[in-house]
């Protein structure tokens, strides 16, 4: 048996403190009841005081102490084998993380900045890729890979929060180096489908026209490209600090607008579809889409699953506590009738 968390296992030490502290306390009490009297004629003065009542529900509250932390340890019983065989396609997603990403996603008062409202997208299209193999890639002035593709969706949604224009030294809206590395991440195995999702804004700033080219480079691979929009088609300034960013040249504030235009022409051009992101059915509308890929049977894997025993010691404690609750520190009315030991008289 192993624990997931063993660390915890140390709050075992309270059971020998608590009983060396209940036997300090008998023997204290035992001296106090020494100055009134014989032992003997004490405890004919107090016949309903059980002397086996006290050892036991220590007892009880040991074992049910002792379950509980055990529980809490999170204890494994053993591993079981799973051979899993799944259907799906890979899919590389590509996050625009240039400073444009921090304007408003909408002229409207309170609006979250198109990062924020990319993320929330990003999570929830993860959690619908039940079956298919993600990777992850942060791009602006130049594209990095986060995760390769992996069926590892737990550690695609750890990276969410690791997506932020601070983390990005080359700053721009760079989507056809983005476009090149997502299509680099995929495996060499050409039976499997394959598609691109960009979430972005589409403020192409640095090779406009290098967009297209690395389009059909991924077209020839048959590669799928899926756009997801962030942010309005209304001008808005973009924070920071506590004031805009300036442009040098001109000293005025720097706005920035979804360009839906070059969006919807990478999609067209991509044999995928553009989507708005403030649109409530856009996820569905991409699953549609993303179904056309021919899915194909991924590699079997292989799983891990520890046998979880916190349920069995949490019911144990459970047990132990109502246990000790009903045995009342006063003696059974019913063992009085029964004499354990015969006083042999001479």
């Amino acid at each position: 048996m192993s624990f997931a968390y063993p660390y915890i296992l140390i709050l075992l030490l309270g059971v020998p403190v608590y009983v060396a502290l209940y036997l300090y306390g008998r023997m204290v009490r035992r001296k106090r009841l020494d100055k009134f009297g014989r032992k003997d004629s004490i405890e004919r003065l107090m016949p309903s005081v059980s002397p086996y009542k006290p050892p036991l529900k220590l007892t009880l509250q040991c074992l049910a102490y002792a379950m509980l932390v055990i529980a809490l340890a999170r204890p494994w019983g053993g591993v079981k084998s799973e051979n899993t065989v799944k259907e799906g396609i890979e899919v590389a997603i590509a996050v625009d993380a240039s400073n444009s990403m921090l304007a408003p996603s909408s002229t409207e008062k309170g609006a979250p900045d198109r990062m924020r409202m990319a993320k929330m997208i990003l999570e929830k299209l993860i959690n619908r890729l039940h079956d298919d193999r993600v990777g992850l890639i942060e791009f602006a002035g130049d594209a990095y890979t986060l995760i390769p593709v992996t069926s590892d969706y737990v550690s695609a949604k750890m990276f969410l929060n690791s997506i932020t224009p601070d983390q990005v030294p080359n700053q721009g809206t760079n989507i056809a180096a983005a476009i090149d590395m997502a299509t680099r991440s995929f495996s060499d195995n050409k039976d499997i489908g394959k598609a691109i999702i960009l979430l972005t804004d589409a403020e192409e700033l640095e090779n406009p026209e290098g967009v297209m080219a690395a389009v059909e480079r991924a077209r020839k691979n048959n590669i799928q490209i899926d756009v997801i929009g962030v942010g309005g088609s209304e001008p808005v300034e973009i924070p920071q600090g506590r004031g805009v960013f300036i442009d040098p040249t001109t000293g005025e504030p720097v706005k920035t607008a979804l360009n839906e235009d070059l969006a919807v022409q990478i999609a067209e051009k991509g044999g995928g579809i553009y989507v708005n992101a403030s649109n409530k059915g856009s996820l569905n509308e991409l699953e549609k889409q993303m179904d056309k890929v021919a899915k194909t049977a991924l590699e079997g894997s292989f799983t891990a699953v520890h046998d979880e025993l916190f349920g069995f010691f949490a019911w144990l404690a459970l047990l132990f506590i109502l246990l000790d609750i009903f045995v009342v520190d006063s003696k059974f009315g019913w063992l009085d009738r029964i004499t354990f030991f015969k006083r042999e008289e001479k």
